[in-house]
């Protein structure tokens, strides 16, 4: 027998761990236990995980995989937005109480196995979260992988064709990120773009708004604060408007999805935007469209203007999120 095959039967024989995907499981207290059954189980440094799941089940492996200063770990992700964007990259996000993906580390898998029967199986809801990471992730790359994106037609119901050719455009194009900024400190922070105000929606909602629809709704914001700033030429306004468009159109059927946002005040919104891990303590740090469309990461002071700047930029967001508005 080969002995590739042989490993992975050996795979289904060894001790399963199993973890609710919730984001209270990604956390400091609830990963102890994870740990405490893998020592259970008897892991030494020669032992490999396979994650099967989710982007949370992939955050909690990547954590998990440093187990005796690091084990060897392969993933197989279930869900779009795994396969489009978190599979690769190496990058885990673990929560502590009520903060947002405060402290992880970079420990990609050995081998990834994208199976495009999961995407089948997925909600349209959950189909929408992965493409809203695969538009982040083409979009920062620039206009030409912006616009091979959008001629794939990524709309649910996705057929598997289709769905292979916006998982290949975007796992190709991350790639040029990681290669030139693996442990993000340049080009690769672009790829935050709509989190830092996503993770505000996420947060103030209770986490009921999954991570990629909350994402496409904090590129709405990241938008308007860019319009609200004044930091965009004409140019630079259309070609982020088609962004806009295409993240309005994914989320109009998501309506019922984004139900827990209204009522939601910018205030609140911005008491939770103002705990992001990325923040100084005297600057916000913002990934928005500049010129003439393209991402830049910005550094603003946190003075009483910007702050009414961000509260407006939530607040029409949420409006062009929700009511589709102008």
């Amino acid at each position: 027998m080969d002995s590739r095959l042989m490993a992975q039967v050996a795979f289904v024989t060894d001790p399963i761990i199993a973890v609710d995907a919730t984001e209270e499981n990604k956390s400091l207290e609830r990963i102890a236990p994870v740990i405490e059954a893998l020592k259970r189980h008897g892991a030494t440094r020669d032992t490999e995980i396979v994650a099967v799941g989710g982007g949370i089940i992939q955050d909690i492996a990547t954590f998990v995989a440093s187990y005796m200063r690091g084990l060897r770990w392969h993933y197989c992700p279930t869900t779009l937005l795994g396969m489009v964007d978190s599979c690769i990259g190496g990058k885990s996000s673990i929560n502590v109480g009520a903060l947002k993906n405060l402290v992880g580390n970079f420990h990609p898998p050995a081998t990834i196995l994208i199976d495009l029967a999961f995407v089948h199986s997925l909600s349209a809801e959950q189909q929408t979260s992965g493409l809203m990471e695969s538009v982040k992730i083409c979009y920062a790359r620039g206009a030409e992988a912006f616009a091979a994106y959008l001629d794939l037609q990524p709309v649910p119901p996705l057929k598997s064709e289709t769905a292979f050719a916006i998982i290949e455009q975007s796992l190709t194009t991350k790639k040029w990120f990681i290669e030139i900024d693996e442990f993000d400190r340049a080009e690769r922070l672009l790829l935050n773009f709509g989190h830092t105000f996503g993770h505000a929606v996420e947060s103030a909602t209770g986490f009921a708004i999954p991570h990629g629809i909350a994402v496409g709704v904090g590129i709405l914001m990241a938008y308007r604060y860019a319009k609200v700033a004044q930091i965009l030429t004409p140019e630079g306004e259309a070609r982020a408007g088609r962004l806009v468009a295409h993240v309005q159109a994914l989320l109009q059927p998501m309506r019922h999805t984004l139900a827990s946002l209204v009522g939601v005040s910018a205030d609140e919104l911005l008491k939770h935007f103002e705990s992001d891990k990325k923040h100084s303590q005297s600057h916000y740090r913002v990934i928005v469209p500049v010129g003439d469309g393209d991402l830049q990461r910005l550094s603003v002071e946190r003075t009483s203007v910007v702050k009414t700047l961000i509260s407006d930029a939530f607040a029409q967001g949420a409006d062009l999120a929700i009511n589709g508005g102008a």
